[in-house]
């Protein structure tokens, strides 16, 4: 069973940096694909960035391309989302996704419970 823990979330200020992290736990982190989502209060879900299981892949919104970038960590299970020159649209509920050996911006079948950004002056 996968399981995915969120950390990183807080309040900052237009143009601070913010770097999110995700905790995987469970088998073979290393076959599954990492993405990144947010969803803003009244809003659709949005996917923010995406690594595949090999690492050698990375994808990212629009929105957030060259300020956002995606990383993972094999050593510790860990999927991280650096995020900087933030703004005040980027302000949202940020999720941890993962999916096993696809390589995806929408289907994902396991999620963390989020974190909240706010950017704000």
């Amino acid at each position: 069973q996968v399981q995915l823990v969120e950390s990183g979330g807080g309040l900052v200020r237009p143009g601070d940096s913010l770097r999110l992290s995700c905790a995987f736990s469970g088998p073979s982190f290393n076959k599954y694909t990492m993405g990144w989502f947010r969803q803003a209060s009244g809003k659709e879900r949005e996917f923010v960035a995406a690594i595949s299981w090999s690492g050698s892949l990375t994808s990212y919104g629009d929105s957030v391309k060259g300020r956002f970038t995606i990383s993972r960590d094999y050593q510790e299970n860990m999927a991280y989302l650096q995020m900087n020159s933030l703004k005040s649209e980027d302000s949202a509920v940020y999720y941890c996704a993962a999916d096993y050996m696809t390589w995806s911006m929408t289907q994902y079948n396991y999620w963390g419970q989020g974190t909240q950004v706010t950017v704000s002056s």
